[in-house]
């Protein structure tokens, strides 16, 4: 038994095995950047089931006809190997990394949607909404800038008061505090 799960079949050679996963490997990374940063994002039940049946699509083409464990492995290891090198490649070449990943897209600024932006990246209002909410963000208007990060992540930033509102907000808290201490006072003259 052990020796069949573990036989390589003939009719794929060692070096098949290590170039099928590498060469799915590249593709997928290809396509995914020419799809855009909306697939990566996961933002509702048809991206999420277009990755995982991904999965399953190319899963012949990684392993071809070999059902055992030995081929598996192979394939596995010519995953993570390609996986490790190519960030290896990005991590010492800046400008290569930054060809293949891209730039963010800025979704929000200063609490206005770019429609041009919404409409690239295939993100309706609804999505940036839901985003918002994760984020902890009730209106969009609360939001100051929102990007469509390269690997798929949304960055939120609130918006930051005015100086007049942060300065009208401290006389509020202040005039707050003075009220709290003339009760406090009027009570222990009372008292007295």
């Amino acid at each position: 038994m052990l020796e069949h799960m573990f036989h390589l079949p003939q009719t794929v050679t060692l070096l098949e095995k290590i170039l099928r996963p590498v060469i799915v490997y590249l593709c997928l990374i290809v396509f995914l950047r020419l799809f855009g940063k909306r697939e990566l994002a996961q933002l509702n039940p048809f991206d999420l089931v277009v990755l995982l049946s991904l999965s399953n699509t190319v899963q012949n083409a990684i392993i071809g006809d070999d059902n055992s464990v030995s081929g598996g492995v192979i394939g596995a290891f010519a995953l993570l190997a390609i996986n490790w090198f190519i960030s290896v490649l990005l991590f010492r070449s800046p400008k290569l990394d930054h060809a293949l990943q891209g730039e963010a897209t800025i979704l929000i600024r200063h609490g206005e949607i770019d429609r041009k932006a919404m409409e690239k990246e295939h993100l309706t209002d609804q999505d940036l909404l839901t985003v918002m909410h994760k984020e902890g963000f009730a209106s969009l208007e609360s939001v100051d800038l929102c990007s469509l990060q390269p690997n798929g992540t949304f960055y939120v930033e609130g918006r930051k008061p005015s100086f007049a509102e942060q300065t009208a907000s401290d006389l509020k808290l202040s005039i707050e505090s003075l009220r709290k201490e003339i009760a406090a006072l009027r009570a222990q003259l009372e008292q007295s």
